[in-house]
């Protein structure tokens, strides 16, 4: 008998009507929908660097942290609504269980956003596959840039070195 594989789904966009940049992760992992928060597993390097960037002090609780985001004009957000993954790499996600948010109804609800930043390379890859191609045309065009991925599974870089993509990126511009 084989092991269901259970249901991940994604919750709110941490978000303002004024939003000009947009981060995209994938789906949440494990840790973060326990706790109904983006980058809620310790050692992701999503606050630690927003901490850098911003004022933003890392032992806030999430909500404050969310709204100085939300000051700095930063909307969070994740590409995929609900999948199907065991654990919570990106690698385990079933690619036939994907469904993807709303991003037509989100780009026309959140007309400032001419930035969009992907946390990791899946999140990029499902939007090109699976958004990019359903989006209606809109004014203004929007800049899309995969930036190194703050989760801990992604080792290959420093914090040092994935701060300074994302400074370099967030920034300018």
């Amino acid at each position: 008998m084989s092991k269901e594989i259970p249901l991940s789904v994604s919750f709110p966009p941490i978000e303002s009507k004024d939003a000009k940049t947009l981060i995209l992760g994938s789906m949440p992992g494990i840790i973060s929908l326990q706790q109904q928060q983006y980058y809620a597993h310790p050692r992701n390097a999503f606050w630690s660097i927003m901490a850098n960037l911003y004022e933003l002090e890392i032992d806030w609780d999430y909500l404050q942290r969310c709204n100085c985001l939300i000051n700095n004009k930063i909307a969070v957000w994740d590409v995929l609504q609900s999948c199907q993954r065991q654990g919570s790499l990106d690698q385990h996600i079933d690619v036939n269980s994907m469904i993807t948010n709303d991003f037509n109804l989100f780009l026309q609800q959140h007309p400032y956003i001419n930035r969009i930043f992907f946390n990791g390379a899946k999140a990029e890859q499902v939007f090109n596959q699976h958004v990019l191609p359903t989006l209606l045309e809109k004014v203004n065009p929007i800049s899309l840039q995969r930036l190194p991925s703050t989760s801990p599974a992604h080792a290959a870089m420093t914090f040092e070195q994935k701060f300074s993509i994302w400074q370099t990126n967030i920034l300018t511009g």
